[in-house]
């Protein structure tokens, strides 16, 4: 059996001489460049593992928060960025990201509709303000309806509520929790929504007025004129997997809880200079990057090859 393998061995040598003969090649060369290929494969294989591991957390996230999150180990590997979407698209691991807005507001009551405060403005700090709103998560045969109140600056989800109607107690829950964490509640506060009958009635409106929070409201159906509302709502329903949730009501709870836990804690922010909200809303130094609508317009063209 020996002698057959140090046969076929020898073959296979005077094979590759002379195809290195034909092609010009030296065979020290040959056998660099399949070294080459085969630490190259390894090493993507390495990359992958590392990948997956992430997104057993955050499913969806993609490329270019993957390589920061990744930098450190990556850049031990001699991988870069342009490296990395390589071996992901290779591996049919890109995220297209799936857009789409539903509404959720009924403008059309009798409270009274507050001016928007926020258009022109620069937020600089953590608490400065707020921004709300209401979006359904899971199938369109059982949905229910997260509110959320996001800080402005640091992008961290601070209250929240799941329920499974529309109805003003919600975004009553949310509101409290938020409040409930605050960090600087001896500084002005602005509470930026839409015009929905949730916001503008009058038990929420008395609730922002107990904690000393200044409305503002957008003056338009623009899904864009409360951008970093509609920004957070996507991340979790499309990169946490809870657009297509079909649990029961206390499993969804927790899988919303996870989710947001996750978002704070986890997850690198683009705007925030790729920085956790929790990170961001424990300083103020970090210039923040705003969500205008051309920036807005111009990454989901750029989502079409991979966020």
């Amino acid at each position: 059996m020996s002698r057959t393998v140090t046969q076929y061995k020898e073959e296979k040598s005077v094979s590759i001489s002379g195809v290195c003969r034909l092609l010009g090649v030296s065979r020290q060369k040959y056998y660099r460049q399949q070294w080459s290929i085969s630490k190259s494969r390894e090493r993507a294989t390495e990359v992958v593992e590392m990948v997956r591991e992430v997104r057993l957390e955050m499913p969806r996230i993609g490329t270019r928060k993957l390589y920061h999150m990744l930098h450190l180990p990556l850049r031990e590997k001699k991988v870069g960025r342009d490296r990395l979407f390589a071996i992901l698209r290779a591996n049919h691991l890109l995220i297209q990201p799936a857009r789409s807005y539903h509404r959720t507001t009924n403008s059309y009551h009798r409270f009274r509709k507050h001016k928007n405060l926020i258009e022109n403005m620069v937020v600089s700090r953590p608490e400065e303000v707020w921004v709300s709103d209401i979006t359904y998560i899971g199938n369109r045969n059982g949905h229910m309806y997260l509110s959320l109140i996001t800080d402005a600056y640091s992008k961290k989800i601070m209250g929240y509520d799941l329920s499974d109607s529309l109805e003003t107690q919600g975004p009553l829950n949310a509101l409290k929790m938020a409040n409930r964490n605050r960090l600087y509640k001896d500084v002005p506060l602005i509470h930026h929504s839409d015009r929905g009958i949730q916001y503008c009635s009058n038990a929420y409106q008395k609730l922002l007025k107990r904690y000393r929070i200044t409305p503002s409201m957008t003056e338009s159906y623009d899904p864009y004129a409360n951008a970093v509302a509609e920004r957070v709502n996507g991340i979790l329903k499309q990169e946490f997997l809870l657009e297509e949730l079909n649990l029961p009501s206390q499993h969804m709870k927790q899988a919303v809880k996870d989710a947001i836990c996750k978002y704070n804690r986890l997850r690198p922010h683009f705007s925030c200079g790729y920085n956790t909200p929790e990170y961001m809303h424990h300083q103020n130094r970090v210039k923040i990057k705003t969500y205008k609508k051309k920036q807005i317009i111009k990454a989901g063209l750029d989502n079409l090859f991979e966020k």
